[in-house]
């Protein structure tokens, strides 16, 4: 491609970027949309001279992006960055009409319905667009991990100030960064037949190399996705105001900082190289920015339209704006709405939001695993499990049933996942079947997804092979409780050990009594239920005294009613058992009549609710 227009007179860039607009303003929006984007953009718009463009104010005012956040600075340097596109040395652009239609194209990802190529590397873009070119800042990444010595596993585990990703020498720069392209790029051109004016007329676009996102402007970005990862096109981010006050401010910067801990330790790296970005975001983050589709469809929706006059199909397919309950029906002690839009970076949002129910809380049904099963056994769709708590002070003696806890468990090797003074921690599990006994063998998928929220985030998804998911036992004599990726206490019986309980190489265990809890993370060790972290490349284990255990419960109306059918039903049969009173006087034929029943005996089928 690219050679017919060889013989061509060469068109400037100007031109080109004018006919790519043109392609995404024709084939990424609806008709209806493109015409509110010009009322908006005409409504919104500077002038100078000829030119009419968008300021940095302009635009945080129109997104009604918070001042408290001060975000607004950021998010303008991205812009100002994509709309250069796909051009973009020539970066920082005048935000006019074309480069605000590549933008909001870019933003909410309506550039795949023609860049079927460069669809999965927005990230790339995500990154430049956000990142700064400072020679002096790169130079002290590398001396900062060099005197770090952190070349592969640390030669004293105990001494590393663990719990934070710092890139390796020679990470840097990997196979894909030895070029300067950005297919991203190459394939808009590609969708012009221009590939060759990319190679002669942006060669010296910038790379990543030598590029670092300041860890302050990517805390302050990350706060603004954490609030806009629920929003709607039509909603106004007005209606999450009381998130950015009081309390609610300082939960959110909190929230931040577990997410940006899992990129960089802020006390000793300046920023993100693109390393650490393109490392820890395809499994930890997959949908970090979905919250912006929403945000910049914004300018796609016009408040000068009156609807109620048109009478076509157009103004037919607007759906009407319905009062919305609230994201969170039911409250709880760990899950609040920014560890909601936290799971939700990891975690389809059309699975979370509005659809969380709350099945058990140790708070109120009581911490013991008969009241967990009596709320969650019931559930029929995926559920996901909470547990948060203090670490467990390792130089302290423990005593009562702590030291009978501590004594269950194999010596501790590892020291603790992050460094002291950030001892809450917040582990979860999402399960995508029903909960149940598991007498022979654990339960679980491959769907399954093990997963840290604080004090860092980090997520550790299923193997394919190792199918030790999910153990839930109260079966006497064996180490009974709730484990996640630990071999069956079956199999674990017949070890060489079998007074001591077997921690898979990364798992979870929360004892019988719900006080306390242990996870492990043994890079150095393959073959585990779950797989190693991608951001923390060293072995770490965490042990502490529960607080707060939650259950939630994904779905809506229909799984709700299934679950009430199943208690009311375990309800009536429970009664019927107490008042049943043959007084034949024939015991032998009592029991067999029972039996046919399925009342006691071996053949009790425990009913149905069909």
């Amino acid at each position: 491609m690219g050679q017919s227009h060889s013989i061509d007179e060469p068109r400037s860039k100007e031109e080109i970027a004018g006919e790519l607009a043109e392609k995404f303003a024709r084939k990424c929006f609806e008709p209806l949309e493109l015409y509110s984007f010009k009322d908006n953009f005409k409504n919104l718009a500077d002038h100078e001279q000829d030119v009419r463009y968008l300021k940095e104010d302009t635009i945080a005012r129109f997104l009604e992006l918070p001042d408290i956040l001060d975000v607004s600075p950021v998010v303008f340097h991205m812009l100002s960055y994509i709309g250069a596109f796909p051009f973009l040395s020539d970066a920082p652009a005048v935000l006019g009409f074309e480069q605000m239609i590549s933008v909001v194209a870019i933003m909410t990802e309506r550039y795949t319905k023609i860049l079927v190529k460069g669809a999965a590397t927005r990230r790339k873009l995500l990154f430049k667009s956000l990142a700064v070119y400072d020679r002096d800042m790169s130079e002290k990444q590398t001396e900062t991990a060099e005197k770090a010595g952190l070349k592969g596993e640390p030669s004293d585990a105990r001494s590393h100030v663990a719990g934070f990703p710092v890139d390796e020498p020679g990470e840097e720069f990997d196979e894909h960064e030895t070029a300067d392209d950005d297919e991203l790029v190459l394939a808009a051109l590609d969708s012009l037949d221009l590939i060759d004016a990319f190679k002669t007329g942006d060669k010296h676009s910038a790379t990543t190399h030598g590029a670092m996102i300041p860890a302050d402007n990517f805390r302050r970005l990350i706060m603004l996705l954490l609030l806009v990862a629920p929003l709607d096109a039509q909603e106004t981010l007005s209606n999450y105001a009381e998130r950015v006050l009081g309390e609610e401010l300082e939960s959110l910067r909190a929230t931040a900082e577990n997410i940006l801990s899992t990129f960089l330790n802020v006390e000793k790296s300046p920023g993100i190289t693109f390393a650490q970005f393109n490392r820890v975001l395809p499994l930890n983050f997959p949908f970090l920015f979905n919250g912006f589709n929403a945000l910049f469809e914004h300018f796609l929706f016009s408040n000068n339209l009156d609807l109620s006059r048109r009478k076509d199909s157009i103004s037919k397919s607007i759906p009407p704006l319905i009062a919305k309950p609230p994201l969170l029906q039911d409250k709880g002690q760990i899950l609040n709405l920014n560890v909601l839009s936290q799971l939700s970076f990891f975690i389809p949002g059309d699975e979370l939001f509005w659809k969380l129910r709350l099945l058990y809380s140790g708070a109120d049904a009581g911490f013991s695993m008969g009241s967990f099963e009596t709320k969650v056994f019931n559930w029929r769709a995926p559920t996901i499990l909470l547990v948060s708590g203090t670490r467990l002070n390792a130089s302290s003696q423990a005593h009562g049933s702590e030291a009978t806890f501590t004594e269950s468990l194999p010596p501790k090797r590892f020291p603790n996942g992050t460094p002291p003074g950030r001892d809450r921690v917040v582990f979860g599990v999402m399960v995508r079947q029903p909960w149940r006994h598991t007498h022979k063998e654990c339960f679980g998928d491959s769907d399954t997804i093990l997963f840290q929220l604080s004090p860092t985030h980090d997520v550790f998804p299923a193997s394919i092979v190792n199918k030790d998911y999910i153990d839930f036992s109260r079966t006497p004599g064996t180490f009974s409780g709730i484990t996640i990726g630990c071999p069956h206490p079956k199999s674990a019986q017949s070890s060489r050990h079998p007074t001591v309980r077997a921690l898979g190489p990364v798992s979870l265990v929360i004892d019988s009594s719900f006080e306390f809890g242990i996870f492990t993370h043994d890079y150095t060790s393959r073959g585990g239920a779950f797989a190693t972290s991608t951001s923390r490349k060293f072995n770490f284990q965490d042990r502490f005294a529960i607080e707060d255990i939650e259950v939630w419960g994904c779905g809506g109306d229909a799984e709700a009613k299934i679950q009430k059918e199943r208690w009311d039903w375990e309800a009536r049969e429970a009664e019927a058992r107490r008042r049943i009173n043959l007084s034949t006087g024939d015991q032998e034929a009592d029991r067999a009549l029972l039996e046919m029943a399925g009342l006691i005996g071996n053949n009790r089928s425990g009913g149905s609710i069909a």
